[in-house]
């Protein structure tokens, strides 16, 4: 098992529809740590470590987003694994 980060930009319409919280449930299950919040420019940011394989099978379930959303694109920046989280929460954006 190969421990990495990786931050996913998600954009289309995903705020306002359960998107952090599907996020939150679907990393959960994936036994990865982390968070989401929504950003100012209306994309929601997700910022998740853990095992390589789940990172990218969470990228996927974030494609699909709940039955609400509708994603248009999941960029992904690979980063190297902190180990500073200890569950995958909501949270505030980290600048305001």
């Amino acid at each position: 098992m190969t421990s990495v980060g990786a931050e996913l930009r998600v954009k289309g319409l995903v705020q306002g529809v359960g998107y952090r919280y599907f996020a939150v449930q679907r990393a959960t299950t994936l036994g990865l740590t982390g968070w989401v919040c929504n950003e100012p420019d209306g994309s929601v940011l997700v910022l998740a470590e853990g095992d390589q394989g789940a990172i990218s099978d969470l990228v996927s379930e974030l494609k699909a987003g709940p039955a609400s959303a509708a994603v248009s694109d999941v960029a992904v920046t690979w980063r190297e694994f902190t180990g500073r989280y200890s569950s995958f929460d909501v949270r505030r954006h980290p600048s305001w």
